[in-house]
């Protein structure tokens, strides 16, 4: 590891140490009565028991990288404190832990960040009444989802400028739902093509775990990110592409002890992903009935994931798969390069050097 790149990820690991306490205190705020925040009905406890799987469930863990984005994003612009990060920050990591709570019913996930996803704790507490857990798994994702544009309206943020954060993530939101759908669409439509691959990625994730997070900094900064719309764009869609490139590779060749849930997934959920595509595209007529015969099989074991990962290999699709996750790293470092100019060189080279990391993680 390069001492620049070194330099990133450590930067990136203090914006996530300071981050975790502030999650802790701001879901602490949400369940002091004097707070001046929601609190639970006066009666009832399901819904305080949603609150607390959207806490659990949001401080297990996961990468931050939205966090440490959106705070370099600022450093674009200034070195000096911005108080809007903290509830930006809250904001985008609310509207994920949305993402998961929905994408772990939708798939049917048992295991999230090493443990129950949020449909799957409620399925437990509800073994003979499966529909009440799914309805009360999916009002828990809402909830998320508007607590994460609630808390940047309700700061201490300028009314002018909480508005267009909050804007930010609504839309991010939004685009991640239509995302999700097109998602789903795109595993009906076997003759789906990379160009449609690559529109999926940019609004199921990269729009909410990469555009958003810029756009937010630059605002809490007080910058108005509009003239380098095109620019931020350009840069989000490559390092998106590349992420989930090597998420669906991590999918399929990646530790499931690592990674905190188990591989296979979206072949037992039939999902055409990038390495289902190119596998699909590359492997003669046996390993692509191989692989047909379990996609979307809930009862594909390790056996049958081990007889695609053996095709895999043989037709060389895990390493094509890993260099074209390569090769759009390299291109997001170059379109970031092009920022020295106008933009502080430190965050720069965050930006720079973080595509290289995004493709080289274990999880």
């Amino acid at each position: 590891m390069n001492d620049v790149l070194h330099a990133a990820l450590s930067r990136a690991a203090g914006h996530q140490q300071r981050f975790e306490h502030r999650f802790a205190a701001y879901f602490d705020s949400l369940t002091d009565p004097d707070g001046g925040t929601p609190t639970a009905p006066p009666h009832g406890s399901y819904p305080a028991d949603a609150l607390a799987l959207v806490r659990e469930l949001s401080l297990r863990g996961g990468k931050r990288l939205r966090v440490a984005l959106l705070h370099e994003a600022a450093a674009l612009v200034t070195d000096r404190a911005v108080p809007g990060l903290d509830a930006a920050a809250v904001s985008i990591e609310l509207l994920h832990t949305h993402g998961l709570i929905h994408d772990d019913i939708i798939d049917d996930t048992p295991v999230r960040r090493g443990g129950p996803s949020t449909y799957y704790a409620y399925r437990s507490r509800f073994p003979g009444r499966p529909d009440t857990a799914l309805a009360l798994a999916v009002l828990a994702g809402d909830l998320a989802a508007f607590l994460s544009v609630r808390v940047l309206l309700t700061g201490a943020l300028p009314p002018e400028r909480a508005l267009a954060m909050a804007a930010v993530t609504a839309d991010a939101g939004a685009a991640a739902v239509n995302g999700q759908i097109l998602d789903l669409e795109r595993d009906f439509r076997p003759d789906a093509g990379t160009e449609l691959l690559h529109t999926v990625t940019e609004f199921k994730s990269t729009r909410y775990s990469v555009l958003a997070p810029l756009r937010l900094g630059l605002l809490a900064a007080g910058a108005e990110p509009g003239p380098y719309e095109q620019e931020l764009r350009d840069y989000a869609g490559a390092v998106g592409i590349a992420n989930q490139i090597h998420d669906d590779w991590l999918d399929l060749f990646g530790d499931p002890d690592t990674l905190g849930k188990p591989v296979g997934t979206d072949i037992r959920a039939g999902r055409r992903n990038y390495v289902v595509h190119a596998l699909l595209a590359a492997a003669d007529e046996r390993g692509r009935a191989e692989l047909e015969a379990v996609l979307g099989d809930p009862d594909c074991d390790d056996r049958d994931l081990d007889r695609i990962r053996r095709t895999a290999r043989a037709h060389g699709v895990d390493r094509a798969v890993r260099a074209d996750a390569d090769r759009h790293a390299r291109e997001a470092a170059a379109r970031a390069a092009g920022w020295y100019g106008h933009w502080r060189r430190d965050a720069v080279a965050f930006f720079e050097h973080l595509p290289a990391w995004s493709v080289a993680r274990e999880r």
